[in-house]
């Protein structure tokens, strides 16, 4: 028997669910929603599926909404909860009206069961087919589903697991969970009247600092004569809880925060007994694992683990203390990482759908350039983890759009221009740097990006339109390499503004040169000793960018570099007492210094998923794993020690899991599925499934 599922109109959940996330940001009390476009769901979808019935049936109908029922045409009185569809073939129809969230439909019988069999349209007439011909009635598309399967447990009931901590050690009201973390705090044995402020800090500085810590919550307690206690808490949220005059009480604060440190100051006659949390969390499997003979990297390789882990959640998110929202910048990163530690593919779809959101399109996805061209990458990247072809299908027609957005606002030379209202990011960097004109970094991410388009174009069936985008790439790649290489200086300069070629070399188009193959192996070599290797040439202190610096010197056969740089950089943060990865990190700073950023005293976070990056250098280049084909039919092995003594770890995969052991002596490589190619000593070894192949060195 089919499982029934709840369904909805594809993105639509998403965008509800993306809402509430976004919009759970706070700044000492106050809340801080996004400042680029939140897109909503639509209030009325129609669902419709197509049934042939040797015998009448019965179906239960469960919706979140007001609704209607019709059986090829004729609607049902009232709102059925069960309706009998008689034999023989029928269209059923149920249309699903709601405003505050979006249009769920579960329905449940003995064949009819509703899945994403069914179709969904939000009746928008109009539309123009792939041969530019205009049609009239509403579009069709497969309805979308995930894991709800009980009329019981709507998506709108959708929340994270949760279970107890305790503080480590207390301190005069200073309670230190250990390391990073974040859920509701537990105020335990509460009495008095009076105020509690509750500061919350990645730090112990920052917690002590009542006047400047990023996050707190005010909590008044006075009786009524109702014997209410009013609970004030941020975001305008006035709660109340009632008790028995002079009796304790606990209270669950309704906005999970992140933290280390929680520091307990109260005023009047209140008191707290205690303070403990409910750790807020995704349930996620460490399917990926790295070890080797360095303690330290083996240290990196969990803290980096444990930052994903905390900044996975119902969304990739950045940082857990802030901005603790959905960037498509670090999401494209954090998808990366995943694929070598959880292998989660659900969030990385809920993910992508979110940062897309609806047409019409009107600014860049966050409002960044870049951040748009790493959207589509990052959907050409799942599918080849995944080998999920039908996701492609449906966002497709939504990177169509999204592209034509970004060929509106090119160049008469069709380079990718920063029009006033685009936030170029890039990176943060200290030192000045251009951000206007013509980039040749955000050329290199739009080329990549078209042909991305042309390989999405032909795994949806679109040869013309992926022979356009292979056309426009070729050309953009020929533009921006005539404009921008410099023969004398080795390098792809950094941007032309107002017809004038700006000299300054940096890092960031250089790497991603290498890394998306636009130079030649000789080129390679140049940017490599001219630009990657060149102290003269502006370092990067953020781990976001080093993600790609260092994928760029892996590719250019620099593991042991690459290893020393990951124990120096991320060892450092270990070194500072760092228990997640933080944001940035400049090694010459020292004390407090680490925890400034954006002109505040803890602005900087200390736990943000782009720091995780070396969970995928390890996978990807030292235990050297990747697909080749879609899903892991194929794949390659390629370890490289880098100068270690021995590693082993495994690689998570749509079949199972891909396990390398190597040392000086013996590589030996076990996978699950799949058809893999070893390749060590310029020898190739086919890998075979569910036996393990050792070769000795």
């Amino acid at each position: 028997m089919k499982q029934a599922k709840w369904i909805w109109y594809p993105g639509d959940f998403e965008m509800w669910l993306g809402n509430r996330f976004n919009n759970l940001r706070s700044e000492r009390g106050a809340m801080s929603p996004t400042f680029w476009k939140q897109d909503s769901h639509y209030p009325m979808v129609e669902f419709s599926t197509k049934v042939s019935l040797t015998d009448d049936e019965t179906i239960e109908v469960f919706a979140e909404g007001d609704y209607n029922v019709a059986i090829d045409g004729v609607k049902v009185f009232g709102m059925p909860r069960k309706v009998t569809v008689p034999k023989g073939c029928h269209a059923i129809n149920i249309k699903v009206v709601n405003q505050p969230i979006p249009p769920l439909l579960f329905v449940r019988g003995t064949t009819i069961v509703s899945d994403s069999s069914w179709l969904a349209t939000f009746e928008d007439k109009i539309w123009i087919d792939e041969n530019g011909v205009a049609h009239g009635s509403g579009v069709y598309v497969p309805a979308a589903s995930w894991k709800f399967d009980s009329p019981d447990c709507p998506p709108s009931k959708f929340s994270l697991e949760r279970k107890p901590q305790s503080a480590v050690s207390v301190e005069q009201g200073l309670y230190d969970f250990g390391r990073e973390t974040m859920g509701y705090l537990n105020l335990e044995g509460i009495s008095g009247e009076g105020e509690i402020t509750i500061c919350y800090g990645e730090s112990r500085e920052e917690a002590l600092d009542e006047d400047f810590c990023e996050t707190l919550d005010k909590i008044s307690i006075g009786e009524t004569a109702e014997n209410w206690e009013t609970i004030d808490l941020g975001h305008n949220l006035a709660e109340k809880v009632k008790r028995e005059a002079e009796s304790e009480f606990n209270y669950t604060l309704a906005f999970s925060k992140a933290f280390r440190y929680v520091n307990i100051i109260t005023s009047g006659s209140v008191k707290v007994g205690n303070l403990s949390m409910q750790y807020e969390y995704l349930p996620l499997e460490y399917r990926g694992t790295f070890r080797c003979n360095d303690e330290q990297l083996n240290k990196i390789w969990d803290v980096g683990a444990y930052t994903l882990q905390l900044t996975t959640r119902e969304f990739f998110m950045d940082g857990i203390k802030r901005d603790r929202w959905v960037w498509s910048g670090d999401a494209v990163q954090s998808f990366l990482m995943n694929y070598y530690l959880f292998f989660d593919s659900d969030c990385v779809k809920r993910t992508i759908r979110l940062l897309r959101g609806k047409d019409p399109v009107t600014a860049h996805i966050n409002t960044i350039m870049d951040y748009t061209f790493y959207w589509f990458n990052g959907i050409y990247d799942f599918y080849l983890y995944s080998g999920d072809k039908a996701f492609v299908e449906e966002m497709y027609p939504k990177m169509k759009t999204l592209m034509a957005y970004c060929l509106g606002r090119t160049d008469e030379n069709g380079m990718a221009e920063g029009q006033p209202d685009d936030w170029i990011f890039v990176d943060w960097v200290d030192f000045p740097m251009h951000k206007r004109g013509v980039m040749c970094f955000e050329q290199i991410l739009f080329c990549k990006s078209l042909e991305t388009m042309a390989l999405c174009a032909n795994l949806c069936s679109k040869s013309i339109e992926a022979n356009q985008y292979n056309e426009l790439a070729g050309k953009l790649k020929a533009t921006f390499t005539e404009t921008f290489w410099d023969s004398a200086r080795h390098a792809f300069l950094h941007n032309l503004e107002d017809g004038q070629i700006n000299t300054m070399v940096t890092k960031f188009p250089n790497m991603f040169a290498i890394i998306y193959g636009y130079a030649d192996e000789a080129r390679k070599k140049e940017i490599l000793d001219h630009v990657m290797l060149n102290p003269e040439v502006e370092a990067i202190t953020t781990p976001y960018m080093r993600f790609y610096e260092l994928e760029a010197l892996c590719l250019m056969g620099m593991q042991d570099d690459v290893l020393r740089e990951m124990k120096s950089y991320w060892g450092g943060m270990l070194d500072e007492g760092a228990t997640s990865f933080w944001e940035k990190y400049i090694p010459s700073e020292s004390g407090t210094q680490h925890l400034a950023m954006y002109g505040r005293p803890y602005g900087k976070s200390l736990c943000h998923a782009w720091g995780a990056s070396p969970v995928y250098l390890l996978g990807k280049y030292y235990l050297g794993v990747r697909p080749t084909k879609p899903g892991f039919e194929e794949y390659e092995v390629r370890p490289v020690l880098g100068g270690l003594e021995w590693m082993e770890g495994d690689v998570p995969t749509p079949f199972g899991k891909i396990h390398v052991r190597v040392s000086k002596d013996e590589v030996s490589v076990y996978s699950d599925g799949g058809n893999g190619t070893l390749y060590i000593y310029n020898k190739e070894i086919n890998i075979k499934p569910k036996t393990e192949t050792i070769i000795k060195l």
